[in-house]
């Protein structure tokens, strides 16, 4: 007896497309904003702290965390506010890095994350990638030197927050895919942004700036406004489609960055960035490509034994 699949993998709806094209959007818009305040002289602390406060504020609101305290329950809480440190890692150094590179710039090593975590999910989750997905890791991280091109001047300081974000968030995947299956995903979507924002507070008395104007106050609010705003769209978007059909959007963020870059900060990526981001997204939709293949292999695999099965009861 076959069963009907309830999803076509292949196909993806448009409203999931459009919805997926509105979080990275979302996402610009955040990293945008960081850089403008810092550049404008406002401390990385509280840039960080207003995107995290904010956002638990809203997922309170939208989530409706009043009726049913339960959902926000913690298993493990331990691993919540390391998981929460993690993103705050990630957020912090990627603000840094924003202060002398360029929004590209940032986004192109960020998309090495995706490589990262499949070469650290065999260790740590028992996820091994065969020597295809190797030789693609391998390429992404070409990319990666092109784009910083170390022992030639180009390397800097912004580069290594650059990718002490990636690595930070890279882990905070990691840590996501283990914890699915105890925690529920509200709590997932509060104690990420919860934890950080409480663990900053003694902090930020040692803020050395603040906001000097209402526009910046604003701004300032809006970050979280961006940050949960992306993560709804993205939860979605997901209701929608299949994580393997939504995968390659991701790195559309790519031309939302370019174009805030020149139209913000009159900067422009040089060659040289735009190489290493193109060897990047392909060596990653690669990988996407070869992880899609090889799930359809091993589903075809079950239903040929679920058949055989049948077949003999």
């Amino acid at each position: 007896m076959n069963t009907p699949k309830t999803q076509d993998e292949s196909a993806t709806p448009p409203a999931a497309m459009l919805l997926m094209l509105c979080v990275y959007v979302c996402f610009t818009f955040l990293d945008t904003s960081s850089k403008y305040l810092v550049l404008a002289g406002v401390s990385a602390l509280i840039v960080a702290w207003a995107r995290f406060t904010v956002h638990v504020m809203l997922v309170g609101v939208f989530l409706r965390g009043w009726r049913e305290p339960s959902r926000f329950r913690a298993n493990n809480l331990p691993a919540h506010i390391l998981r929460g440190m993690l993103l705050f890692g990630s957020t912090m150094f990627n603000i840094q890095a924003l202060r002398t590179l360029q929004l590209a710039e940032t986004t192109s090593i960020y998309f090495f994350g995706p490589m990262v975590i499949t070469a650290l999910a065999g260790p740590l989750l028992g996820e091994w990638a065969g020597w295809r997905r190797w030789l693609a890791i391998l390429a992404g991280f070409i990319g990666v030197l092109i784009i910083t091109r170390p022992g030639v001047g180009a390397f800097g300081v912004g580069h290594l927050f650059a990718l002490g974000s990636m690595l930070s968030n890279s882990f905070y995947v990691i840590m996501t895919r283990r914890m699915s299956s105890t925690e529920t995903s509200e709590s997932l979507i509060l104690f990420s942004a919860l934890a950080p924002a409480v663990l900053l507070l003694p902090m930020l008395p040692f803020a050395p700036s603040l906001p000097q104007d209402g526009w910046h106050w604003f701004i300032l609010l809006m970050l979280g406004v961006f940050g949960a705003g992306g993560h709804w769209l993205l939860v979605q978007a997901y209701r929608l489609a299949t994580t393997t059909a939504l995968a390659p959007y991701p790195y559309s963020q790519m031309v939302w960055m370019i174009i805030s870059g020149w139209l913000i900060f009159h900067q422009f990526p040089d060659r040289w960035t735009l190489l290493g981001a193109a060897i990047i997204v392909a060596s990653g939709l690669y990988i996407i490509h070869r992880e899609h293949r090889l799930r359809l292999r091993n589903s075809a695999s079950l239903d040929t034994e679920a058949g055989t099965l049948a077949k003999k009861l």
